[in-house]
């Protein structure tokens, strides 16, 4: 089921996750529902924030950049086949280069901005089946796993941009939180919350 995503400027987006319990009878319909909403809304992640749900649970697909003609075809294959379900995630450490990606948000839509992620992180997850695993990733992945990460612990890329930069999209993130903005897929903005 395609759900609405939520506005920038919705408190549910500045929370903590909390842990999901393996015994949780709604988590395998919430993952599912979270698949079909990013396709829907042509993501290559989503987090379960940005449907409302402030729990520590994100998903994955980067096949869409592996259409990049600038990347390596081996990078692009890596891309092309990634798919994950990350639950609990805990990023144990980030490493190597800081560098920089011009990143989006379907959030914050119609609002892009380079941002400096560290090259490789190491996390720990459980999987759909809630099996434990710790994994490396590094390059295009890394920086998909971090922008979610980040979702589940309350903050959003444009937290890691400089003041200037934010002062020049103030404007744009008003309106998303007045629902000025149409993207091409279903949001919840915070001003209906309001009653605004």
């Amino acid at each position: 089921m395609i759900l609405p995503i939520i506005g920038y400027g919705d408190p549910v987006l500045r929370k903590v996750g909390i842990d999901i319990d393996a015994n949780d009878p709604t988590i395998k319909e919430t993952i599912a529902n979270m698949y079909d909403t990013m396709y829907n809304a042509h993501g290559v992640g989503l987090a379960a924030p940005q449907i409302g749900l402030p729990i520590r649970l994100f998903i994955i697909d980067t096949s869409p950049f592996s259409d990049d003609e600038d990347l390596e075809e081996a990078e692009q294959v890596q891309l092309a086949a990634f798919k994950q379900t990350f639950i609990n995630a805990k990023i144990l450490k980030e490493e190597g280069e800081e560098w920089g990606f011009n990143e989006g948000c379907l959030s914050i839509p119609e609002v892009r901005e380079d941002v400096y992620r560290h090259d490789t992180i190491t996390i720990e997850f459980l999987d759909e089946n809630f099996v434990k695993t710790t994994k490396v990733y590094d390059g295009l992945i890394a920086r998909v796993i971090q922008h979610e990460y980040d979702h589940i612990e309350g903050i959003l890329f444009t937290d890691l941009i400089s003041s200037l930069k934010k002062q020049i999209i103030k404007k744009k993130l008003a309106n998303i939180m007045d629902g000025k903005t149409r993207p091409d897929y279903k949001m919840k903005f915070a001003s209906a919350k309001k009653g605004r």
